[in-house]
């Protein structure tokens, strides 16, 4: 049974107007919070972004003047190198790549100029022009959620080694993009607490299908779940064993959003 969506939650004081925080009711009778941010299509710029140094989202933001920004793909730690294939401007940067054969399927977002499109790395060109990062699991194609439990077509579960846990298994905090075709959406649940169950990638898949999202992708979760809307964190991350974490955890990429 999908997530129920519950009346959006009173907002934030000094949050912009395009945020918006739902309530969601899971099938098992637990709740999350899921922090939603819309941006026009036709208006904004999506842009990667590999920051200089591992950096929580928040600060970074504050000192590079960006008001609109999600965490981008996944990091390698204790140094903070990328995980997975990561362009800007047209260039290859340097990263860790995914293991064989996952790092020619997972998923990407690509964008070049008022183009983007979310697709899994074998259906995007092979040298793409733009920015490309690639994270996944793709969690809806054509409006459709394609995560299902216990499938894993991109090898997260397989290849889990490169990660602190597999992703696939159980609820956790995401973040996640999603794109239609007036609409793009930046998405962020909370998790690890009493009252904030997370969600499994199926249920953030749902979210996203009942948001309006035709194409889906999964970004980095856990402590490193980051959405910044007008400067300031939306959602709470928290430590594995619920500790929140003010400002939220170094991330080594972004997604930023700009007004054309």
């Amino acid at each position: 049974m999908p997530a129920r969506h519950e009346p959006a939650l009173r907002p934030r004081p000094g949050l912009p107007p395009h945020v918006e925080r739902l309530r969601l009711r899971l099938a098992d009778g637990a709740h999350t919070t899921l922090h939603v941010a819309r941006y026009e299509r036709a208006r904004t710029a999506v842009r990667v972004v590999r920051l200089a140094r591992p950096e929580p989202l928040e600060a970074w933001c504050r000192a590079n003047d960006v008001a609109e920004a999600l965490v981008g793909g996944f990091f390698v730690r204790p140094h903070g190198t990328p995980l997975g294939e990561l362009r800007t401007r047209g260039l290859v940067r340097h990263s860790t790549p995914f293991e064989r054969p996952w790092d020619g399927v997972r998923a990407c977002l690509h964008a070049h100029r008022a183009e983007l499109a979310i697709a899994r790395r074998d259906e995007l060109p092979a040298s793409p022009r733009g920015d490309l990062l690639q994270a996944g699991p793709l969690l809806v194609r054509g409006g459709v959620p394609v995560v299902e439990d216990g499938l894993d077509p991109e090898g997260f579960s397989a290849g889990a080694g490169q990660f602190d846990s597999d992703i696939t298994a159980g609820r956790y905090p995401r973040s996640a993009l999603g794109v239609a075709r007036r609409t793009v959406l930046a998405v962020a649940c909370d998790g690890r607490a009493d009252d904030e169950a997370g969600l499994t990638l199926r249920e953030l898949a749902e979210a996203l299908a009942a948001l309006g999202a035709e194409h889906a992708l999964n970004l980095d979760g856990g402590g490193s779940t980051s959405l910044v809307c007008g400067g300031a964190l939306c959602n709470v991350p928290r430590e594995e064993h619920g500790v929140v974490l003010p400002g939220g955890r170094a991330v080594s990429t972004a997604l930023v959003f700009r007004s054309r």
